[in-house]
């Protein structure tokens, strides 16, 4: 509003009009002269910029009474913070106004407990399902309460271990390529014990052409009880006759020696644990072949397949000693890929370790007291006949019965009381 009297005009305003801002563009000094200036050519002028309003004055100061925050950051460019402090986005900053303060250092030890805690929780979870996965594809199919008149037990743990020659689950070209046939049902293809104790583990090869009595039996399906007979056969004819709990208990029979644990693996599941760890690195001194059985193998170290495994494990009519040389081949083969599978780039690589897990659970029977523990100490005590720390042999013999291998019954005894009390084995098989 206009506080001069109607009429008035800057002109006549009169008084001291110094710092009250006339309205012409010149200065008050120059428009009073009384001679006609030059007028300079006429330039864009740019417009004056918007009166800002005063400050207005906080009442009681920073040092008296309550203080007014006005909206205005005296001193201070916005957004921004002192040179003392980061800005918070308001004007201020830690060592301002102290109105406001930085954030506190990260507390490091407490996030490493809760990303260690957190790293604990997964891995358990892990662990525990995988527990459970594994446990659930085991194929508890031996019972061995049905087996009779068992000796008693010893110190340790016995497992008798088969390779069968069965085909289930493969197919015609499997088959082919495998070189395993075409016949039905199921045999023995090798026969292990495997003794675990203190005094590290001890591996005995039961060849399938043992000269073994048949005992007494119970029927496994019908549960009729069968008389002993005297009658001597080979070994794996026990498993043709009634399957695993009847070659149990021929095995007790004729050794004393009581077994805790079966476990059985078929041609396809062996040959798919080979291709899923990669292959078995193994050292053959030297070079045979053999058409049965499909292998043609130089000497000299060399990573062997799934195919060429079961090959190699097989094969029997290319060695002078037939069934023995192939005991102790199965012996090293086996050995060798439990050294090579319990090794961190398989146990902790997911990618590896479950499908080797699968392709041996897939195709594996046990008895129907088996644990994953139990199964893993079996694992482990195989690995340590590698490792030296355990021996590898096959049962103690005579000589031959109408071409069986007949056992030596002194040693086998001695051999048996090392076994059940623990000792140390000292007996040979020749």
């Amino acid at each position: 509003m206009n506080d001069w009297p109607e009429g008035w005009s800057d002109d006549n305003r009169g008084g001291n009009r110094y710092g009250q801002g006339g309205a012409g563009a010149q200065p008050e000094s120059a428009r009073s002269m009384p001679h006609v200036q030059r007028r300079p050519a006429p330039q864009q002028q740019r417009p004056a910029p918007p009166r800002q309003r005063p400050i207005p004055q906080q009442p009681g100061g920073y040092d008296n009474g309550p203080q007014y925050d006005s909206g205005y950051n005296n001193g201070q460019v916005y957004g921004g913070g002192n040179a003392g402090g980061r800005g918070n986005g308001h004007g201020g900053g830690q060592g301002g106004d102290g109105y406001t303060q930085g954030r506190p250092a990260p507390d490091w030890r407490r996030r490493i407990k809760i990303g260690a805690l957190t790293l604990v929780v997964v891995v358990l979870g892990v662990s525990i399902g995988t527990y459970f996965w594994a446990d659930s594809k085991l194929k508890r199919e031996v019972d061995l309460s049905k087996v009779i008149e068992r000796p008693k037990s010893g110190d340790g743990t016995n497992y008798l271990i088969v390779g069968s020659d069965s085909r289930e689950g493969m197919t015609a070209e499997d088959k082919k390529k495998l070189h395993t046939g075409s016949a039905e049902g199921k045999r023995t293809d090798s026969m292990m014990i495997l003794h675990d104790g203190s005094n590290g583990p001890t591996l005995i090869s039961l060849p399938r052409d043992s000269d073994v009595e048949i005992p007494s039996f119970k029927g496994s399906d019908s549960g009729k009880l069968y008389p002993g007979r005297g009658r001597f056969t080979k070994l794996n004819a026990a498993y043709a006759m009634d399957g695993p709990e009847l070659l149990v208990r021929t095995v007790e029979f004729n050794t004393g020696l009581r077994i805790d644990h079966y476990c059985e693996i078929g041609f396809g599941g062996f040959a798919k644990i080979v291709d899923a760890i990669g292959g078995v690195e193994l050292d053959i001194p030297k070079a045979f072949k053999d058409k049965k059985s499909g292998a043609d193998f130089q000497a000299g170290k060399q990573t062997l397949n799934g195919e060429q495994s079961l090959a190699f494990v097989r094969t029997r009519y290319a060695f002078a000693q037939a069934d023995l040389a192939r005991t102790k081949n199965q012996q090293k083969f086996l050995a060798a890929l439990a050294s090579q599978t319990a090794t961190p780039s398989t146990i902790l690589n997911p990618f590896k370790l479950y499908p080797t897990m699968g392709a041996g659970l897939d195709t594996l029977v046990v008895d129907k007291d088996m644990s994953l523990w139990s199964l893993s100490q079996m694992f482990f005590a195989m690995k340590d006949v590698t490792g030296g720390d355990g021996k590898s042999m096959n049962m103690p013999m005579s000589g031959f019965r109408n071409g069986n291998v007949v056992w030596d019954k002194a040693k086998v005894k001695q051999l048996v009381e090392q076994l059940n009390n623990d000792e140390k084995v000292t007996v040979t098989e020749n």
